[in-house]
């Protein structure tokens, strides 16, 4: 997407009515975009700076902006429920994606993570992306593909299990976003170079349970840490400051940790576990 502040042929443009409902669509010369109150030429968006305000023909008046990245992955086409922007950006910064990392991706659903993972990794990175369906892959291939307007040279996108591909022991980053993570905490270890971060994005409790012993059993790790993220709006009027009624609650649980470096052993975590954490004790 172009970062220049006004909008051109092939933009995504934003367009937000005085009640806060976004409208979104491709700027394409000579065509039109109608409403129930008249249309709006696309070539009159062309060459207009961002924050600019447009009228349809009959008088009704738009705020008009690119997308954010957030505002892409929630209206771009779905074959999956997408990573939501609150747990994208906690993955980004959590699992320190930085410029220049080698991360490898399973489970792309609809390619929402992908396109913040290749934003964070730039053009020195590279993403390497495993679906195992083929239909969710190619819809992933076009959301990525329509964001960054043609499809990123430093990405490869697979289609299979993850465990059937001989993967590099030199990947920065590895992060899993699949029903059963735990089968490819293995190829996770294989794949990480020493230091490197391991992270999996589950929806459940018996997902995290399952994750975090798979991780410990393992031995290749650290201690496994874990977290969900909550987010509440809040309404702001003169002196009525108050939350909103409605928050994104819970989506999914982060669970992460580091590859020890090889024929190291891990130190044991010293803490005193919760009564009854191991079930009833044998007499």
């Amino acid at each position: 997407m172009s970062n220049q502040g006004f909008f051109a042929a092939g933009d995504r443009i934003q367009l937000t009515d005085p009640k806060g409902k976004l409208y979104s669509f491709t700027i394409v010369p000579g065509k039109e975009w109608h409403t129930h109150k008249g249309w709006i030429t696309h070539d009159d968006l062309i060459g207009l700076p961002e924050g600019s305000v447009v009228s349809t023909t009959a008088g009704l008046r738009f705020t008009a902006f690119k997308p954010l990245l957030a505002d892409y992955v929630l209206t771009m086409p779905r074959g999956a429920t997408i990573v939501y922007p609150k747990d994208a950006a906690m993955i980004i910064g959590l699992a320190d994606i930085f410029p220049g990392a080698r991360v490898l991706e399973a489970g792309v659903g609809s390619g929402a993570l992908t396109i913040s993972l290749l934003r964070a990794v730039g053009n020195q990175g590279t993403v390497h992306s495993v679906e195992r369906r083929a239909e969710f892959a190619e819809n992933a291939r076009a959301n990525v593909g329509n964001y960054f307007q043609e499809e990123p040279s430093n990405w490869v996108l697979s289609v299979g299990d993850l465990q059937d591909y001989v993967v590099d022991s030199n990947f920065d980053r590895v992060i899993l976003d699949m029903l059963a993570p735990w089968e490819c905490v293995d190829t996770a270890a294989r794949a990480l170079r020493p230091g490197g971060v391991f992270m999996s994005y589950v929806a459940t409790t018996t997902q995290l349970s399952a994750v975090a012993e798979a991780i410990k059993a393992d031995g290749r790790f650290t201690e496994p840490e874990s977290s969900e993220t909550l987010v509440r709006g809040w309404h702001h009027e003169g002196l009525a400051v108050r939350p909103q009624q409605r928050m994104i609650g819970h989506t999914g649980f982060l669970i992460q940790t580091r590859r020890m470096a090889p024929g190291v052993e891990v130190l044991a975590r010293r803490r005193r576990p919760s009564k009854g954490a191991y079930g009833v004790a044998e007499e």
